[in-house]
């Protein structure tokens, strides 16, 4: 029998001289001409005549070299099995060469037995345990051909490690620890931070690192050995991976963001008008020399090259709501679109009681009931209805960031650069289906001595009072830029799908027909977690920097994770019921009623929920027939419980969380992890530059209070003579503005590798062919999405979407080109 490896050509083959040595490099073309790169042993599906499992037969593999066609080297073995082996279950592999390898697949007699890889597999004199790899036929525990259930078993194990030293790099171990390495204590005493996971402060788990505690503080990780592990498997796989995503980050965030902070002198200084802003566009900012750290390479897009004066510059594209409208950030309608239709869709809420009212206790924070009163609210809607009539009629709806941030606003306050409100907005849904700004209200609470103070805002038609209202807004739109980026994105994508990924690995064998399911789902999630870490969201990084609550960005995520992350309100129908937006309807196409007919968010993200719920369906019901094979599943209830009890170890004893015992059960279960990291992404990640790009229209902060907060003299002289300049000193520093705009550009790029959710079909899949069938059934699907998004942005009815100058809505159209595009759904979490 024959059989072909296939290898990738990996980074580490490119920068060989720096990774293994030249004794190592020449070692390893030695072992390549004497044919014994990898040795391999076949395992068969059957024990033996004594209940045994039967002795595998091996060969040496060789090398002929580059494949031109496919670009990938293929190692080429002969081996001798014989008749009464059985069938082929598995392969053994040992890497014989120093250096590891990136395996696609191995595939033996012309391609009847394949073997799935896309694994890294470590060099022999790393680790002399062999890799162990199964065939494209899946299995359940209980369905195991006998002569491989305990390889299976020990696969497994060899992924869970055993909570003990150092992670090394070739390592591919999943287990899990706290948030204890967002601060780096050791470098500044400013830069201590709290553990976040524990009942102090409650929170998902990430993957353990195992690094040293500092000497500073014991409770938290040493940041000293950076980049951060995570196992192998879960890094990017080839050169042109590494270049488009972790390269192109790495080199904004060590490369333009320090550039940028040694060229401006003061960090305070914020944009001395609207055409500084339109600069950025236009000229750029001056960096280094323009072959400095190869910025050009490797982020083209944002630094260019200056011929006339040797420098290069970061310039920025032009977003394209900008592009089409550069006036549409200024407008009332579009700042109320965009909670339907912008890149913060999941904060807006149906009223459902009046008088608004604050469970923060009003001892501390001072009274609890809203400022936002009857009589506002009916002079705003202009004599069209009472107020009753509205709230009945479903007419009235709310950005409510007033509890959440209330907490931190004299914390917050005592830090230099920046100010706080608690703040409510609220919203008039109109007959043609669009809604109007009513009321904005900003809440300080009693501080120094001072009582509570709070007022409300409304669109006016005089001068101070238009003015007051514009502020108001950007005060309010820096704190859904801070919501969006540390809740909708961060928290509930990012950092709650890493215990997924962990348990999955720890407790799904390679073999397992969930496993193979989820796997796409997971690409390169826990890697881009890690860059986060790494200058993101800790200690002094982007986040930290830039956004409204700096320093206390981390805590109030988790604040928010203990105070309203539920699993099972991920799912988009019940996030949309849990909000008001929606209602149970057997009758209604997705069985949901939107409470706004035009919201394209729910519109379109609906239509590709239910293509994911109608392929995990079939997809579950062909590998579990009957309902007690799902709570029989041992695999499969290990991997629940760790979730439960480990990932989410905070929320373990909450009532909430689903049962795990029939098809139905696992349907919702896989079903919400693939939509959070597919759809719910997408939605939140692919638009940030369209959206944010140009910073007025989503500042990620306010660094000025409200004029008419006890204003000084001076200060309301200043802004009665030019309000222009009030606005613009709220805005973000130049710096700010520069460092998220770099991120924002990276994040919404699609790598030219993108995997796009029903594009790309899995080995295992292809292998089934009811399985093929139903994938087939899905990905037609998906094609015809596009057409409908399409029929819905070219239609004038639906004026949350179509309209002059308006972006049109695209998030959940599947497929992309690479770049910056504002569509595109990728199965994971991969930027």
């Amino acid at each position: 029998m024959k059989g072909v490896i296939t290898v990738l050509p990996t980074i580490t083959d490119a920068l060989a001289q720096v990774t293994v040595g030249i004794i190592g490099n020449v070692a390893d073309s030695v072992t390549d001409l004497l044919g014994k790169s990898f040795l391999v042993e076949l395992v068969s599906n059957d024990l033996d005549s004594w209940g045994k499992e039967k002795k595998t037969v091996k060969s040496y593999a060789s090398c002929d070299g580059l494949d031109d066609e496919s670009k990938s080297y293929k190692y080429e073995f002969e081996i001798e099995v014989p008749e009464e082996f059985g069938d082929i279950g598995a392969i053994l592999v040992e890497n014989i060469r120093h250096k590891e390898a990136y395996i696609k697949d191995i595939v033996l007699d012309g391609g009847k037995v394949i073997f799935p890889c896309e694994s890294w597999i470590h060099s022999k004199h790393d680790n002399p345990d062999k890799r162990i790899f199964f065939t494209d036929k899946s299995y359940l525990p209980s369905d195991t051909p006998v002569g491989l259930k305990s390889l299976r078993e020990k696969d497994l194990e060899s992924l869970r490690g055993n909570g003990e030293g150092e992670r090394k790099p070739f390592e591919r171990i999943y287990d899990y620890d706290v948030y204890n390495d967002i601060g780096d204590p050791e470098s500044s005493s400013d830069l201590a931070r709290p553990v976040l996971g524990g009942k102090t402060h409650p929170y998902p788990r990430r993957c353990r690192t195992g690094r040293e505690m500092t000497s500073t503080e014991p409770q938290s990780e040493s940041r000293t050995l950076l980049p951060f592990y995570v196992p192998r498997d879960e890094d990017f796989s080839e050169i042109k991976a590494v270049t488009f995503g972790a390269t192109a980050l790495y080199s904004v965030l060590h490369g333009v963001i320090p550039t940028l902070e040694s060229n401006l002198t003061d960090p305070n200084k914020g944009f001395s008008s609207f055409k500084d802003i339109g600069s950025l566009y236009n000229e750029g900012v001056d960096m280094l020399p323009s072959d400095h750290n190869g910025l050009l390479s490797a982020i083209p897009r944002l630094v260019k090259s200056i011929a006339s004066s040797k420098k290069s510059v970061l310039q920025f594209e032009t977003p394209r709501m900008n592009d089409r409208d550069s006036f549409s950030w200024f407008r009332d309608e579009e700042f109320c679109r965009q909670t339907l239709a912008g890149l913060n869709p999941y904060s807006i809420q149906l009223v459902t009681e009046w008088p608004l009212m604050s469970k923060l206790d009003p001892k501390v924070y001072g009274p609890a009931e809203s400022a936002i009163t009857k009589e506002i609210v009916e002079q705003e809607i202009k004599g069209f209805m009472t107020l009753e009539e509205a709230l009945e009629q479903k007419k009235l709806f709310l950005l409510d960031y007033h509890d959440l941030l209330l907490p931190y606003v004299n914390k917050v306050r005592e830090l230099e650069g920046t100010t706080l409100y608690g703040s409510r907005t609220l919203m008039f849904l109109t007959s043609t289906g669009t809604l109007r700004p009513l009321v904005i209200e900003l809440t300080r609470p009693p501080s120094n001595g001072k009582p509570q103070w709070k007022h409300v805002y409304t669109p006016c038609w005089d001068a101070t009072g238009a003015w007051l209202w514009k502020l108001a807004k950007a005060h309010v739109l820096a704190h859904d830029s801070g919501h969006h980026q540390l809740i909708s994105h961060w928290l509930r994508t990012h950092c709650v799908t890493e215990p997924y990924i962990i348990a999955t690995n720890r407790h799904l064998s390679k073999m397992h027909p969930i496993q193979r399911l989820l796997c796409p789902h997971f690409r390169y999630t826990m890697e881009i977690n890690g860059l986060a870490r790494l200058a993101l969201i800790n200690a002094g990084g982007t986040i930290e920097t830039s956004f409204s609550l700096l320093k206390y960005s981390m805590q109030f995520s988790s604040d928010v994770y203990a105070q309203q992350w539920r699993f099972d309100h991920e799912a988009l129908p019940a996030d949309l019921i849990s909000r008001g937006m929606a209602v149970e309807d057997e009758g209604a196409p997705h069985g949901i009623k939107l409470t706004i007919e035009d919201y394209p968010f729910a519109n379109d993200g609906l239509l590709l929920w239910d293509a994911i719920t109608r392929w995990a369906t079939t997809y579950i019901n062909h590998y579990y027939p009957q309902p007690n094979l799902v709570e029989s599943d041992t695999e499969l209830q290990e991997w629940w419980t760790e979730i439960r009890t480990v990932g989410h170890a905070d929320k373990k004893d909450e009532p909430w969380w689903p049962q795990l015992k029939t098809q139905q059960d696992l349907i919702k279960i896989v079903s919400t992890i693939m939509w959070v990291s597919s759809g719910h992404h997408s939605a939140v990640n692919f638009g940030q530059y369209d959206f944010a790009g140009y910073f007025p229209n989503r500042p990620t902060i306010a660094r000025t209070k409200m004029p008419n907060e006890d204003p000084t003299v001076e200060e309301w002289e200043a802004f009665i003579n030019k309000p222009e300049d009030v606005l613009l000193d709220s805005f973000p520093t130049q710096i700010q503005a520069t460092k998220v705009m770099s991120v924002l550009d990276i994040l919404s790029n699609h790598s030219p590798d993108e995997e796009y959710i029903g594009s790309t079909m899995e080995p295992a899949w292809a292998a089934d062919p009811a399985i093929k069938a139903a994938f087939e059934e899905f990905s037609g699907g998906l094609k015809e999405l596009e057409s409908i998004i399409d029929l819905r942005n070219n239609d004038p009815n639906f004026r949350n979407r179509s309209g002059a100058g308006l972006l049109p809505y695209e998030l959940f159209k599947p497929f992309s080109e690479p770049g910056v595009t504002g569509k595109g759904v990728p199965y994971s979490i991969s930027i």
